[in-house]
């Protein structure tokens, strides 16, 4: 694929950013967004960058799998961290600004793994692009304090521009669906644990491999509900009298007591939906 002027331009001036960089530390999840960070880096810096991918049970099955592989695929050095943030009482209690204390942990951990030898002046690198400045991103917080640069901002690239740059570096993940946390999947206010994030994951799995959906998210509401959003033209697929019936006791066989079906599809960040303008305040300002 061939880049337009105006996208040409701002890999460009992200080339020119990146190579500003005495060392770089890409904050890889595997996504489409921190490979486009890590091909760059590499690119621009070689050897003086380095990938690395939190591991914890809220990552989904495969995606620490996949992190390895596309890092092998760039040619960037590549670790594996692994991040506690289970550990943490604010984070398990879910509160809208939940995703603040995981990068908290992730930045903190990245920041002591670097600050030793020719390492030292590494500068922490993320994912983040222009669109991302619209959602509700606690974890934006974080990377400011943490002084984590978002060199796809810096260079003014959208969410399609991420995807067109790296279907013209021929990254096979061009259009991978957006693959949150899984913790992102529970009801505000409802516990973070690792058994329920790991019969998240269980559900989804299931749901992609019996139905050959790639887009969907099991969302945890409270009282162990499980709601489950596919894209509209997908539903079909899940209401037939054999469908529902397999799904029903697939489910409350992981563990869930209800399930049901989103007639509203697939919606990226529904959860946030039912948030506040008080409680976006409170989750921008509470740390």
């Amino acid at each position: 694929m061939s880049l337009t002027a105006e996208l040409s331009q701002k890999s460009e001036h992200l080339q020119q950013i990146l190579s500003t960089m005495d060392r770089i530390v890409v904050a890889f999840s595997a996504g489409v967004d921190s490979t486009v960070v890590a091909q760059g880096a590499f690119l621009a810096r070689g050897d003086h960058a380095l990938a690395a991918t939190a591991v914890s049970p809220s990552l989904a099955l495969g995606e620490k799998e996949e992190a390895i592989r596309l890092a092998k695929l760039i040619g960037i050095e590549h670790r594996l961290i692994s991040t506690s943030e289970f550990s943490i009482s604010d984070y398990r209690a879910n509160a809208p600004n939940r995703c603040f204390f995981c990068k908290t942990e992730l930045y903190q951990l990245l920041t002591r793994s670097v600050a030793c030898n020719e390492w030292e002046t590494a500068t922490l690198v993320n994912g983040a692009n222009l669109d991302d400045q619209g959602d509700h991103r606690p974890g934006m917080q974080a990377a400011m304090d943490f002084q984590v640069r978002s060199p796809l901002i810096e260079a003014g690239f959208t969410k399609v521009d991420v995807r067109n740059l790296a279907r013209h570096w021929e990254l096979p993940i061009w259009n991978k669906p957006a693959h949150p946390c899984l913790s992102s999947r529970i009801a505000y206010g409802v516990e973070v644990t690792e058994e329920r994030v790991q019969r998240i994951d269980q559900g989804e799995q299931y749901l992609r491999r019996q139905f050959q959906i790639d887009e969907l998210r099991v969302r945890l509401e409270p009282n162990e509900l499980a709601r489950i959003e596919v894209p509209l033209h997908q539903i079909q697929k899940l209401t037939t009298p054999t469908a529902v019936e397999e799904i029903t006791q697939e489910f409350l066989a992981l563990g869930f007591h209800n399930v049901t079906l989103d007639l509203q599809g697939f919606r990226s960040g529904s959860l946030n939906s039912f948030l506040s303008i008080n409680d976006l305040h409170i989750a921008a300002q509470k740390k």
